[in-house]
């Protein structure tokens, strides 16, 4: 599949069949987790690979109250859980570098795009899950103090196709030469 037209056709999926995810699958996908660009290639993702039922349920029990994803969580054959390691990116020998803060959450957020572009292209589902209970999830794993949990991607093969969002104009968020200026020149 085309970069772009993977790009385009990606959608949240959170119904799943019962389909095994095969190890080799699982690993390309956690492959393209390993190539995602980060602040000085600090690579601050922890991934945890959840596979068993009772923990996928626990999770779901974590989900905010009537987060749609819920079922995602608990019925998807596999359950990622993205972490992050604190006080890495954004840093410079242990200092703070950048006036933005914590750089961690934005390159998980890479990471975890290529995570679900690279499920998309394999034939997967995903869904970015982020409306959880994420200290009670970092007790459930044992997590050390300099890493915290982001988000669950649960991943599967999709029970049915979602639907493409309306999307905003390009002329709705692009400005040209200054702020405002949403108006591309001739």
């Amino acid at each position: 599949m085309e970069t772009r037209e993977c790009i385009r056709t990606r959608r949240s999926i959170r119904r799943f069949t019962d389909q095994d995810v095969p190890d080799d699958v699982l690993n390309e996908i956690l492959e393209a987790a390993r190539w995602a660009p980060s602040w000085s290639n600090t690579q601050c993702w922890e991934i945890i690979v959840v596979k068993d039922a009772e923990t996928k349920q626990k999770l779901a029990g974590l989900c905010a109250p009537n987060n749609p994803a819920t079922k995602g969580v608990a019925s998807a054959p596999v359950v990622l859980v993205l972490c992050g390691r604190k006080g890495v990116s954004g840093y410079k020998q242990g200092q703070l570098d950048s006036v933005k803060g914590d750089w961690c959450m934005f390159d998980l957020g890479i990471a975890a795009q290529n995570i679900c572009l690279a499920a998309h292209d394999m034939g997967l589902g995903t869904v970015h899950v982020a409306w959880i209970d994420n200290k009670e999830i970092d007790n459930l794993f044992n997590l050390p103090p300099d890493v915290e949990s982001f988000e669950l991607i649960p991943l599967g093969y999709p029970a049915k196709e979602g639907k493409a969002p309306q999307r905003k104009e390009l002329s709705e968020f692009v400005h040209w030469e200054k702020f405002g200026n949403n108006q591309k020149p001739n």
